[in-house]
């Protein structure tokens, strides 16, 4: 596929005599039509500033870092990256070479993209067809008529007003799903967390990485969730509400309240899924969680790996070992339990991390794996990760989903939190 690049203006255009190309940390591959789709609606692309685009010349058959744009000497170009659709695990990054001095990147995912007759291609695998947080179900106006209509039912609710500064200013799906009565409804409360993840969205200390929204600034009361809860769940079939967002820390360090709001929740109804997104750091908490209705529970990782896990989370007052622990202790319960999964080539498809997975997955019996992208540097994450040991060339992360599938046939895959009736323990 042709290479993309893009100028000091922002305009992106094609290169001709140039392919695409991939990067999983030292591999650099160029992208070919059966290792791509067209570029999934909703997904965005994005100019790397302070970087140097690596291409593919065919008619030198080598790859090579363009400095400046061959048919036009003296004029700067830059790496051109897909930030692509939920939904979509991506198999290698946009492949660059920094400048010096170059700072962190924004907290996306950098998938690499190519032009092939007309249109653009992306390297990326589907993993979750649900239409969850396709934006061209998710009206403006609807959106707005929503806000309006919950500013009228719960009109003092503190977490209502949050969620509308999530739908309408950062624009969050789960936020906007809420005000059009859809799918998940997000029920974030927490201000703090126990872990200090190089990639947080809502906090970054000390650091020139940029947030992507503010983090919730208040513990709402538990009236106050549940009252947002039900009116979720007494609209909408196969609801999902779910705590730990993007905008919050984890919220197993605002215990109290999730537990008196989930024994109101489960006071008026039997109906929904209350679910949690958390570093499952407290097993003692989750287990009264799990006893006052919590139905089931996301872990987040980038690593099974205890080393690689610590040096990503940088976890304070627990272990990898309570992470496990809660895991076991859901599944004893009964309950339905994800891996989200953080994925980045590279890192994520090396012999040494698909070998640790399985390994997991044989002495832990999850349901589900949410094949999520992770939203960060890659150079940087791979430098991050190479400080703890070095990996081995990545096998590609078709070969790793393809060994996860046949290694555990009964295990799900997808990237949002499914309802109860679909869990099928």
């Amino acid at each position: 596929m042709t290479a993309i690049v893009a100028n000091q203006g922002g305009e992106i255009f094609e290169l001709e005599g140039y392919a695409a190309v991939g990067m999983a940390r030292e591999s650099l591959v160029p992208l070919l039509m059966d290792k791509t789709i067209n570029l999934p609606h909703g997904a965005e692309l994005m100019l790397l500033p302070d970087r140097k685009p690596i291409l593919y010349n065919m008619d030198k058959e080598r790859i090579e870092c363009l400095e400046e744009n061959p048919y036009d000497p003296g004029v700067s170009i830059f790496p051109v990256a897909a930030f692509n659709s939920p939904g979509y695990v991506i198999t290698c990054a946009s492949a660059y070479a920094e400048d010096k001095g170059a700072g962190y990147l924004p907290l996306f995912s950098y998938g690499a993209v190519g032009w092939h007759r007309g249109r653009f291609r992306s390297a990326v695998i589907l993993v979750d067809r649900e239409k969850r947080q396709d934006l061209r179900l998710m009206k403006k106006e609807k959106i707005i008529s929503g806000v309006q209509a919950m500013r009228k039912k719960m009109p003092r609710n503190r977490l209502r007003a949050h969620l509308e500064k999530c739908a309408l200013e950062y624009g969050c799906p789960a936020a906007k799903n809420f005000f059009l009565g859809r799918y998940e409804a997000p029920l974030p409360t927490s201000r703090h967390c126990n872990a200090r993840c190089w990639g947080c969205l809502s906090l970054q200390e000390d650091n020139e990485i940029p947030i992507s929204q503010d983090r919730i600034d208040f513990t709402p009361l538990p009236h106050e969730i549940a009252e947002v809860a039900l009116a979720h769940i007494k609209k909408v079939n196969r609801s999902v509400v779910s705590f730990g967002q993007g905008c919050e820390g984890d919220p197993l360090l605002a215990a109290d309240a999730v537990e008196a709001a989930i024994r109101t929740i489960r006071s008026a109804t039997r109906r929904g899924t209350i679910n949690m997104n958390t570093n499952a750091s407290r097993p003692a908490i989750l287990e009264k969680l799990f006893d006052a209705g919590l139905d089931s529970m996301r872990v987040s990782m980038n690593s099974v790996r205890k080393k690689y896990y610590d040096r990503y989370f940088r976890p304070k007052g627990y272990t990898f070992a309570d992470v496990r622990k809660s895991i076991d202790l859901a599944v004893r319960k009964g309950k339905f339990v994800t891996l989200n999964y953080l994925n980045c080539p590279g890192f994520t498809d090396t012999p040494e991390e698909l070998n640790a997975l399985i390994s997991f997955l044989k002495k832990h019996s999850i349901n589900m794996i949410q094949w999520r992208n992770l939203n960060f540097d890659p150079v940087r994450y791979w430098s991050i990760m190479n400080g703890t040991a070095k990996q081995s060339k990545p096998v590609g992360m078709q070969t790793v989903l393809g060994r996860i599938r046949r290694a555990f046939p009964e295990l799900k895959f997808g990237y949002f939190n499914p309802p109860k009736e679909k869990f099928g323990i």
